[in-house]
């Protein structure tokens, strides 16, 4: 009976419970339904306030679109109406100015009728005179046809035969006073010229009189105390043989009380080897590699100089426009020298002399000056050539633009073309001038520095040569080679080689030594 109440207890509340159960169902439906539409009711507001928003936006876009479009309208408006202002004032001018125009033609129309009015009365008179005159002239003709008949009667000639006669008579007293006074006036031209010529040449020599000193093969090096002598030559001689190396002179370290002697025939070899010793001098760190490393410099430093005394010599000469290359070649005249002579100083003094003629004689003062300042450029072109300096030139002078009379005074200033200018014997004059004075030049000089270097050229002629220098005034020849592209057996053959075609190609004094050397260099870099 308990249980069966618990039964029933369970059911009663069961019972009671599923009414509520339902009730909260249908409750909470309600409240979602009612929040769902409330939702609902708020997105709607939403949305609606975002579209009247964005109706407000682009209400007030197209306003401002609007506004653009007029201020834009209005912007174009006013550059028409400049525009159209200014082509009309434009207009209004042109119509003013052709007014004026048509003014100062109607003016000059007048001005031309009225002068054809008296050009037409002058003709009127000139006709009246021209009838005048011929009549004249047929009473003039009537008077000497008279005449004429008159003498004819008297000398018993014609007036032809009567012509005739005194035309020859005239014709040789004129030939006979023509050819006298011919004869003294090129007698009096040939004494005046010879006299005025010889006082140009006088004068231009007395004006430009330099001292002149004769270049030799060798440099002193002065040094301080002959304690540096022995880091000079080094270990073993090991400094004394990578400076001669890299320069190609000799160096002479002998008993010459604070003094070292650079020996070489290039001038620029010796000064590269004289600037290189300074600077090591002072360094202090005198070994191969710190003498290469400093030739190396020095080699450029002799370049930059190079440009800078053409640049300063162009500028002392007042030459204008000169090409770069053209002025690089000056300044390695500086280290050349013809026939013992700075060849540099010898072109200066050279446009000098022109430019001093060419102004006693009344010619263009410029190019005279430069045409002497360049009629030995040809001598420091590095390539060699199998022609002569002076055509050299020419053709350099030519490639560069300069004026043909010019290249023509180069080029002729040793008679290998023809003389096309009177610039042309100035130069040539000149040139004879400078290089014939006492003691000027030397032969010897430049046969000793054609042979040697004609001994350099044989041994460069050899495949795998580096460098070659002569050295000992032509009594060694010594050989760098590539020690990659020959060995050391190719290095003795080598040597062998070159003094044989020395022997069979060349004529010199004694002996010549030839020494090859090949040095192999490895480097690398610890990083």
């Amino acid at each position: 009976m308990n249980a069966l109440s618990s039964g029933d207890l369970i059911m009663a509340l069961l019972i009671s419970i599923i009414p509520i159960i339902i009730f909260s169902l249908l409750l909470g439906n309600f409240l979602y339904k009612r929040r769902l539409k409330k939702n609902k009711q708020a997105n709607e507001d939403k949305a609606r306030l975002i579209i009247k928003e964005a109706e407000l936006q682009s209400e007030t876009i197209k306003k401002d679109r609007i506004l653009e479009a007029k201020e834009k309208f209005l912007k174009m408006k006013q550059e028409f109406e400049e525009d159209s202002n200014r082509k009309k004032n434009q207009i209004i001018s042109n119509e003013q100015k052709i007014k004026q125009r048509e003014g100062q033609l109607s003016k000059e129309l007048e001005t031309l009728k009225r002068k054809e009015a008296d050009i037409d009365e002058e003709r009127q008179s000139l006709a009246h005179q021209h009838e005048l005159v011929k009549k004249r002239k047929e009473e003039l003709d009537k008077f000497n046809a008279q005449k004429v008949a008159i003498l004819e009667g008297i000398s018993k000639l014609t007036a032809d035969q009567a012509r005739d006669q005194l035309i020859e008579s005239l014709k040789e007293e004129a030939q006979t006073r023509a050819s006298s006074y011919i004869k003294d006036i090129m007698e009096e031209a040939k004494l005046s010229a010879t006299k005025e010529a010889r006082k140009i040449v006088v004068e231009t020599i007395q004006r430009t009189a330099t001292e002149h000193a004769v270049e030799n093969c060798v440099s002193i090096f002065n040094i301080e105390s002959d304690d540096i002598k022995g880091k000079v030559i080094g270990r073993e001689g090991r400094n004394i043989r990578a400076l001669e190396a890299a320069t190609g002179v000799e160096i002479i370290v002998d008993d010459t009380p604070e003094a070292i002697i650079i020996s070489g025939f290039d001038p620029v070899r010796r000064e590269i080897a004289r600037l290189s010793l300074h600077r090591l001098v002072q360094d202090g760190r005198i070994h191969p590699a710190r003498i290469e490393e400093i030739v190396s410099k020095t080699t450029k430093n002799i370049e930059d100089e190079i440009v800078e005394i053409g640049e300063r010599t162009v500028i002392d000469l007042g030459i204008h426009g000169l090409h770069p290359e053209l002025v690089k070649m000056v300044g390695r005249m500086r280290y050349r020298s013809s026939y013992g002579q700075n060849l540099l100083q010898h072109s200066r003094e050279v446009a000098n002399l022109c430019a001093i003629m060419a102004a006693e004689l009344g010619l263009n003062v410029k190019q005279a000056k430069r045409a002497g300042l360049l009629h030995d450029i040809g001598k420091v072109w590095p390539e060699e050539l199998e022609k002569p300096h002076a055509i050299v030139g020419m053709e350099l002078a030519q490639k560069h633009k300069e004026h043909p009379v010019i290249c023509n005074a180069i080029g002729a200033h040793h008679d290998e073309i023809e003389m096309t200018s009177i610039l042309s014997p100035i130069v040539q004059a000149c040139d004879a001038i400078s290089g014939a004075r006492p003691g000027a030049r030397r032969e010897v000089m430049e046969q000793y520095i054609k042979r040697l270097k004609e001994l350099e050229s044989v041994g460069l002629s050899f495949e795998g040569v580096e460098k070659c220098y002569a050295i000992q005034a032509g009594r060694e020849l010594r050989v760098i080679v590539d020690a990659e592209k020959a060995t050391d057996e190719r290095a003795s053959q080598l040597s062998f080689d070159i003094s044989q075609k020395i022997e069979k190609d060349m004529q010199y004094p004694g002996q010549i030594k030839v020494t090859v050397i090949r040095e192999m260099r490895s480097v690398a870099y610890a990083k």
